[in-house]
Formats: C-alpha cells, sequence, structure tokens
C-alpha cells in the first residue's frame, strides 16, 4: 500500500492521470465502448438474474405470496435512491476511470474508500459463484448425469472468456443476455396471466386462489401481527438479494459510456418503471401461480432444482414450455455472472491502481483489459463448488446472505459519499452545476441511509429467535448474516490506524471541482442522435 495521493494529478509520458487512476486526456475519454443500449440493459441485466427466478421461491416458500411481493416493492424504492444517488454523482464527474470508491475517496474519507472498495470486490466475486452455483440448481432440473461440479466450470469458463477479451464484447454479450431475460420475464407475465385467467390447458381459473389457501401471509418466528410484519422484513432484505449491486453497475461502467451526460441519466430514470415491471407485477403474479407450500420451492429441506415459474408453468399442464424457459432461465445466470465479474474486476483493477491491493491488478492486455483483476475476481467464484459437497439450496441461501449484506454496507457508504458530496457543492456554492437532479433530495438519501443500515443490523435476526434442528445455535447462518460487518469494520479501522486519517475531510477541503473543466468540455462534442424514422424513433426510446 502506498499513501493517498488526494486531488494530485500526475503527468508524463502516458495521460493525465487523476490521484493516479482518473484520465483527464481528451484522446482517452473517446476509447469508450459501451453505448445507450449496452449501458441500460446492463443495469437491467444485473437486476433481473436468479434473485428473481430462483431465490423468489425461496422467499414464497418461507413468508407466502404477500411478503413476497411487498419485499420487492419497497426495494425497489430503496434501490430506485441509490441509483439516483449514484447517477447524480457519475454525471457531474463521468471520467474514464472512475469507481464508486474512488468518490468516497475523493468527497469523504480514505479509510471509508478503502474498506468500500475490498467490500465491493468481495460482494461481486461471492455473487459470481452465486450464479454459477444458481445454475447448477437450474441444469439439474433435467436431471441429466453430469455431475454438477462439470456444470460449474462451464459457466465460470464461459463468464471468463467473455470478460477477458475486450470490453465491446462484454458489452454486446451483455447486451443479447439480457435481451433473452427480458423477452422471458415478459413472456411469463404474459403467461401468469394467461394461467390466472383460465387459458392454461387445464382450464382452472386461479386467480388469486393461493392467497386463500394456503394463505397469503406464513407468519414468521412469532404469531400474530408481529408475525406477520417479521413475514414483510424477512422478505424485505431477502429481496435485497434480487438487487445488490445493480445500481452500482452503470457508476461503473459510466467511464466506459458514450456520452455519459445523455445516457447515464437516460438510464437512471427509465430504471424504476422498468423494475416495477419486472419485479412488481411478476412477483405478483408469481404468488399467484404456485402455492407457498410446494414441496419443489428452494430451500435446504427439499434440494429443490426448478424455478418457481417452471413449477407454476408445468402446474398448469402447458407441456414443453417449461423446458424452455428453464433455458432461459440459465442464460440469466450466465448473464448476471458475467456483469458481476465485470464489476469486480474493475473494482479490483482500482484498488490495485491507487496502491490498495498488490500492483499485479494493474496488468492489462493490448486491448486495455485488466486480465490479472478478471482472473482474480473469477478465482473467487471458483467457491461455487461447495455445490459438490452440501446441498445445492443451502449453498445457494448462504452466498445470497453474505452478498446481500455486502451490498447493503455498499449502499450505506453510496449514500454517505453522495450526502458529502451535495453538501460540498452547496457550501461551495456549486450545487446549481450539477448536469442531472433528482427529485426529494438530500431528504430521501437520509431516510434510505437510516432504512437501510436497520436491514443490515436485523437482517439475521432469525438467528436468535429460532434454534437449529439439534437445539443448538444456527452458526453457519449466523455467520452468513453478520461475517460481513466486523470485516468491513476491521478494514475500516485498521486503515485509519496505519494512516491516522481524520474522520472525514471538512467540507472546505473536498475537491469538487478537478475535472469537472475537462468533463464539461468533453461532453459539449456530444450529438444527440436524430432519428430518421418511425422505427429509429422507438429503437431510441428503448435503447
Amino acid at each position: 500500500m502506498k499513501s493517498e495521493h488526494e486531488g494530485s494529478v500526475e503527468s508524463g509520458s502516458g495521460p493525465e492521470l487523476l490521484d493516479g487512476l482518473v484520465s483527464l486526456d481528451k484522446d482517452s475519454q473517446l476509447q469508450r465502448g459501451l453505448k445507450s443500449r449496452h449501458i441500460q440493459f446492463l443495469a437491467l441485466g444485473g437486476a433481473i438474474g436468479t434473485g428473481l427466478f430462483v431465490g423468489s421461491g425461496g422467499i414464497l416458500a418461507l413468508v407466502g405470496p404477500l411478503p413476497l411481493w411487498l419485499g420487492y416493492l419497497s426495494q425497489m424504492f430503496v434501490v430506485w435512491c441509490v441509483m439516483n444517488a449514484i447517477a447524480e454523482m457519475t454525471t457531474y464527474l463521468p471520467m474514464r476511470g472512475i469507481t464508486l470508491p474512488y468518490f468516497t475517496n475523493r468527497y469523504v474519507d480514505s479509510s471509508l474508500a478503502f474498506a468500500a472498495g475490498w467490500n465491493y470486490w468481495y460482494a461481486y466475486a461471492i455473487l459470481v459463484a452465486a450464479e454459477a452455483s444458481a445454475g447448477a440448481i437450474l441444469l439439474d432440473y433435467w436431471d441429466t448425469p453430469v455431475h454438477a461440479a462439470v456444470w460449474i466450470t462451464i459457466i465460470l469458463i464461459v463468464c471468463l472468456a467473455l470478460n477477458i477479451i475486450a470490453v465491446e464484447v462484454f458489452g454486446e454479450a451483455e447486451f443479447w443476455f439480457a435481451s433473452i431475460k427480458l423477452i422471458t420475464i415478459l413472456g411469463l407475465i404474459i403467461t401468469g396471466i394467461v394461467i390466472m385467467a383460465g387459458g392454461a390447458p387445464n382450464r382452472e381459473a386461479i386467480g388469486f386462489g393461493t392467497w386463500n389457501d394456503p394463505g397469503a401471509i406464513k407468519p414468521y418466528v412469532a404469531t400474530g401481527s408481529w408475525g406477520n410484519f417479521l413475514a414483510y422484513w424477512t422478505a424485505f432484505v431477502r429481496a435485497g438479494f434480487s438487487f445488490i449491486t445493480s445500481p452500482e453497475l452503470i457508476g461503473l461502467a459510466a467511464g466506459e459510456t458514450v456520452a455519459p451526460r445523455r445516457n447515464i441519466p437516460k438510464a437512471a430514470r427509465r430504471f424504476l418503471y422498468r423494475l416495477a415491471i419486472f419485479y412488481g407485477v411478476s412477483s405478483l403474479i408469481l404468488g399467484c401461480l404456485v402455492r407457498s407450500d410446494h414441496p419443489r420451492l428452494l430451500s435446504p429441506e427439499s434440494n429443490a432444482n426448478a424455478s418457481p415459474w417452471v413449477i407454476g408453468i408445468q402446474e398448469a399442464g402447458i407441456g414443453g414450455l417449461n423446458h424452455v424457459i428453464n433455458a432461459a432461465i440459465l442464460t440469466s445466470a450466465w448473464s448476471a455472472g458475467n456483469a458481476f465479474l465485470y464489476s469486480g474486476s474493475r473494482i479490483l483493477y482500482s484498488l490495485a491502481a491507487t496502491g490498495q491491493a498488490p500492483h499485479i491488478f494493474t496488468r492489462t492486455t493490448r486491448r486495455g483489459v485488466p486480465y490479472a483483476a478478471v482472473l482474480g475476481t473469477w478465482s473467487l467464484g471458483l467457491l461455487a463448488y461447495l455445490n459438490v459437497s452440501e446441498n445445492g439450496a443451502t449453498v445457494f441461501t448462504w452466498f445470497m446472505n453474505i452478498s446481500t449484506i455486502s451490498g447493503f454496507i455498499a449502499w450505506i457508504v453510496v449514500l454517505i459519499t453522495y450526502l458529502r458530496f451535495r453538501s460540498a457543492l452547496k457550501f461551495q456554492s456549486l450545487l446549481d452545476t450539477l448536469p442531472f437532479k433528482t427529485i426529494g433530495q438530500p431528504y430521501l438519501s437520509w431516510f434510505v441511509l437510516v432504512l437501510i443500515s436497520l436491514l443490515t443490523l436485523t437482517n439475521g435476526f432469525q438467528v436468535f429467535a429460532i434454534k437449529a434442528a439439534d437445539g443448538g445455535f444456527d452458526y453457519k447462518n449466523f455467520l452468513a448474516a453478520y461475517i460481513t460487518i466486523p470485516a468491513f469494520l476491521l478494514l475500516y479501522v485498521g486503515h485509519k490506524i496505519v494512516y491516522r486519517t481524520p474522520l472525514a475531510k471538512p467540507l472546505a477541503d473536498i475537491d469538487v471541482v478537478t475535472g469537472k473543466k475537462e468533463m464539461d468540455e468533453w461532453c459539449e462534442g456530444d450529438v444527440k442522435p436524430v432519428p430518421k424514422n418511425w422505427l429509429q424513433r422507438v429503437w431510441f426510446w428503448i435503447a
């Protein structure tokens, strides 16, 4: 490690670098391979993954359909607020090479940035393992003679190959992966409505029948109103896995995005209503298609090998479609794993570039891909092989819990960073220079900051209320729920002790100016494309 070089601009034979990481060189700003459609589908690709297609079944089995739906709606609001904060910061300084920990270092404190950077990397790497694990669960649906370890190997190798070639290849692959997901989820929503109305081969109009039998809510831990609330709160926490780090994908890719001040706000504005369709509507329908007591839903006891969507279609008697849907859902695991490997590698590269990780991770290919960071992140994804010795559903749930809390901690840091950034702009009378402003700020950020903190501290409350089957303490789930918190604090406090950094930078010392002039000048060259016909007009609206 080396000491922080706050606000310093390094020059020499290479491009001008701010803080040894962020490029201000005009030529380097032109080397951006991600287009509008890439950036929008990257965010959706990260949000629509196995959390919706597989993890939702575990929530449904645990607490019932109503908490499942309310939990997703609540998390959508949280994600929207976090997305707005990230979009404001990245559109203000959309520099090539930026990461969210870079902003934390610049606006808050280097120790918090150090801990946040490693927490992000850890979360993304665990998510790669989670997606590979989920892929193995989905493939087991076909009861193939192939061992789960073989499927995990194939999934991990494909993700590695797509990330190691070039960012254009990654962006294009993610675009098509995400397109399959979007088509799949839209098809599932339409199919679900048809099944509910009685249009399935069995001619049974199920409507909201599952909300009456076995019931809309399964009280959790306690009984009565308190048990109902705890069921909702548990769903709220677990629904976080579906959205973890998805808003950050836009922030991480901003430095490699064409016309960022046009495309980042565009993606941020459309993120909420797209989530409303894909999560709000689909989670409501899902709770109607499958009974919460169905034996094949994801749980440690059932060793489930199917998505709840596949179960619902199979129960409706629609032959063959269940296999098509399972295959499409499998691509979603690949897509999400692909996106998380990209993000984790960029975080590790930035940590190495600023001296907070071994220098070897700064090595890149001739096409600029940080191959050493990609391999380093990918290696932690090998934890997916835990499926070989444990129940697949149990391993997937461990990964869900670990990555969810890492994600919550990351969101807490993002909101703290944004609030300091906004306060510094206001203190220096620069608030009106923000190129993109969102509603309700800073009040919404304060509210969501408190809310996420409560979710983080209470996420594993059930381990204290429910004894394990043998009457002992459930230490495995306790560690999965809380191990990330002391690990983060150890990184933060350890860095503070070593470098003796202040608690936070004074508002007057926060640099919100360096790089702004260069970005303003560069973004002035952005020419908004004009559609030539109605087909292009529709396409420009979509992507």
